[in-house]
């Protein structure tokens, strides 16, 4: 007690245990993708081969520094649906990846932000302001930019279908030309 009020202890939350996941690289129009994947086949990450310090400092956030560990060559089968599915959507297949299981550690935000964003279909796009409004928090608008910023899983988790109310291309973590080229592949229409 200080001076007669109860303090309390900060909360801590939990830190997520170790983890080890398969890593491949898989060949696509735009780049070598970085795709790891858990022990149950699930999707963790999917990133550019060009930005692997980018991917090193998302780890390091969700699972803590040098907690999350990328292994090539472990994956054994459980990897091959995801890549056959990846692979698909590259071909033309822009559905092919709606099926596929993917999971990180993030906040609660994150992760509904995350969620809701595979429901923007192929084809489409939304602004940061209708995916402020679908997750239900419409004046989150920057907090939102933020966790779209932070997605692990590009692609899958489709963060570049979100674009700035005036239609414009923004941000993304793969680069605009990738952002451009995956938008044209499932059929929008940008400048």
């Amino acid at each position: 007690m200080a001076n007669g009020i109860a303090v309390m202890p900060p909360v801590r939350q939990a830190r997520p245990e170790p983890q080890t996941f398969a890593l491949s690289r898989l060949p696509t129009p735009i780049g070598v993708a970085l795709v790891a994947t858990d022990d149950e086949g699930r999707l963790r990450i999917f990133e550019w081969e060009d930005h692997e310090d980018r991917m090193q400092s998302l780890l390091d956030r969700f699972y803590g520094a040098g907690r999350a560990h990328l292994v090539e060559g472990i994956g054994g089968n459980g990897a091959k649906p995801v890549l056959d599915r990846l692979k698909a959507y590259f071909a033309g297949d822009v559905a092919a990846i709606d099926d596929i299981a993917a999971d990180s550690a993030g906040t609660d935000f994150q992760r509904k932000v995350w969620k809701t964003l595979r429901k923007i279909p192929a084809g489409k796009t939304w602004s940061y302001n209708q995916l402020a409004q679908r997750i239900g928090r419409p004046a989150a608008i920057r907090a939102v930019g933020a966790a779209n910023g932070a997605n692990p899983i590009s692609v899958v988790v489709p963060c570049h279908r979100v674009i700035g109310a005036n239609g414009s291309l923004t941000g993304y973590g793969g680069g605009l030309e990738r952002k451009r080229w995956l938008l044209r592949h499932e059929g929008v229409s940008v400048d």
